[in-house]
């Protein structure tokens, strides 16, 4: 654009006033400034824009067309900054939010009240899925963040990865299985007993196939799950043992419904994690959120 942006603003305001001196007052300057920023603009179009009266000003039909268009620029640009205004107070905007079951039971629900709670007017938008599929929504752009149970040590060079919190899971079985309460239980042993725990393409299931591998022994499960929460249930109702997050269990363990198998293996802990896409800024709003759970 050749033309100096200010001088369109105050042809914008002369041409809806019609009327040079309301003009200055509604631009807060002088009404020679406004007079001879006309005459600038004038001379850089090469056309007369105005024709001056007592009365004030009539448009000529270029600055008519001049006008229908400067006119919907510049509401655009007003319409933008107020919104821009309004992201910076935070009263308005969209956080997006991918979620794995268990940091969602275990980790995530009381930041989301609390972020809630401090900024009513942000819309929060939940998205539950596993975990290949929120990390590929985060790549693509879908996703603002995500929080999600990573391997330690899973490499993901175009994500920034940051460690939250972290878990242990349990073993753990109702009193069909009594016989196995209070002593020293091995991974090898467990195989003789029906174990529920989650299906193939899960974070969980890879974790409970690595742990077992390093034990030189593959893992067979009778009972194979879509969702973790499903697993206390069966259990409860004796169908076989299941690991679980320690917290999932925690209301049962008082040793009439359902008891902790300790095992001679110890189980790594397993990491919640923050994840955003590299290189690729928050909106004020997600950052916000993202300050609040690093905090």
């Amino acid at each position: 654009m050749a033309v100096n942006f200010e001088l369109y603003r105050t042809f914008y305001f002369a041409a809806k006033h019609k009327n040079l001196t309301t003009a200055a007052k509604a631009l807060y300057v002088t009404q020679p400034t406004v007079t001879h920023a006309i005459q600038l603009l004038e001379r850089e179009l090469g056309c007369v824009l105005f024709q001056r009266s007592q009365k004030g000003v009539t448009l000529t039909p270029e600055a008519q067309m001049l006008f229908d268009h400067v006119s919907i620029a510049y509401e655009h640009l007003m319409e933008a900054e107020e919104h821009l205004n309004s992201l910076k107070e935070l009263s308005t905007g969209t956080v997006s939010i991918g979620a794995s079951e268990t940091t969602l039971h275990h980790y995530l629900i009381p930041y989301l009240v609390r972020y809630r709670k401090t900024f009513p007017q942000i819309r929060l938008k939940i998205s539950n899925s596993n975990t290949p599929e929120t990390l590929n929504a985060i790549r693509s752009g879908n996703l603002d963040l995500a929080v999600l149970v990573m391997q330690k040590g899973c490499l993901n060079p175009d994500l920034n990865v940051t460690h939250l919190s972290a878990f242990t899971d349990i073993l753990i079985a109702n009193n069909d299985y009594k016989e196995l309460k209070g002593r020293l239980v091995s991974l090898k042993e467990l195989l003789s007993y029906p174990l529920v725990c989650m299906g193939n393409g899960t974070v969980t299931r890879e974790y409970l196939d690595l742990l077992f591998s390093d034990h030189h022994l593959e893992l067979e499960p009778d009972i194979e799950l879509a969702t973790s929460d499903l697993i206390l249930p069966m259990v409860l109702n004796g169908l076989g043992i299941g690991f679980v997050p320690e917290p999932f269990a925690a209301n049962h363990l008082d040793g009439s419904s359902i008891f902790q198998i300790n095992l001679k293996e110890q189980l790594p802990k397993r990491e919640i994690c923050l994840i955003c896409k590299q290189d690729s800024p928050l909106s004020i709003a997600a950052e916000n959120f993202k300050k609040m759970l690093c905090g």
